[in-house]
């Protein structure tokens, strides 16, 4: 009865290890997919401390797979979390919508189509060249984001609009079955950068 008694307590302590690690290993999971809110940057006195921490928070969207696959360094785009190369093989265009014949809307439509697995878009297009994030380190997307001559001639108000409302941008957050949206929400997303940028927009370094 007592060796009975030991195996059922010992089986019990066992379930109860493998619990609390899964338990702790999907509050890392959330914890990953989750940002930060501004409040949790107050205590950082520096101002441009404060600034560069707020931007790298941000760029756990920025460099996340919803973002850079629209942002290639080619001239062909990624798809997939794993951010393979578009299949079938299509290319930029003269104006970032496919090339003739081969337009993105002729696959992709005003709403992903789910049972496909077809993600979509009224606007569905590739980011500008000249803002490639593919490859970049954090600090060269925030000085590629900031210069109007690369990032569609938009000053501040108009790029933290773009980012914060754009429902383009907004569909990283809901991209259909079979993709990971990007951490947090656009809400946030959009809240970090306004107060990176009242921070005095500091980039971190390349």
């Amino acid at each position: 009865m007592m060796r009975a008694q030991a195996l059922l307590a010992a089986g019990a302590a066992a379930v109860t290890v493998l619990v609390a690690g899964a338990v702790a290993q999907t509050t890392r999971q959330q914890t990953a997919k989750d940002l930060r809110p501004v409040s949790s940057f107050q205590n950082i006195g520096d101002q441009q401390a404060r600034s560069i921490a707020l931007f790298e928070e941000a760029g756990k969207v920025l460099q996340h797979a919803r973002c850079v696959n629209c942002h290639p360094a080619t001239e062909r785009p990624l798809q997939g979390d794993a951010m393979r190369p578009h299949q079938p093989l299509v290319v930029r265009g003269a104006d970032g919508h496919g090339a003739a014949g081969m337009t993105c809307n002729a696959c992709h439509h005003a709403a992903n189509f789910d049972a496909a697995r077809v993600p979509g878009h009224p606007q569905w297009h590739l980011a500008p060249a000249s803002m490639a994030w593919e490859g970049r380190t954090l600090g060269e997307i925030c000085a590629q984001i900031k210069d109007p001559n690369r990032n569609g001639g938009k000053d501040m108000a108009a790029l933290l609009h773009h980012m914060a409302e754009d429902s383009l941008v907004g569909w990283g957050w809901s991209p259909g079955p079979g993709r990971e949206p990007a951490p947090g929400t656009q809400a946030a997303f959009g809240a970090l950068l306004q107060a990176w940028a009242d921070a005095g927009a500091h980039c971190p370094p390349s």
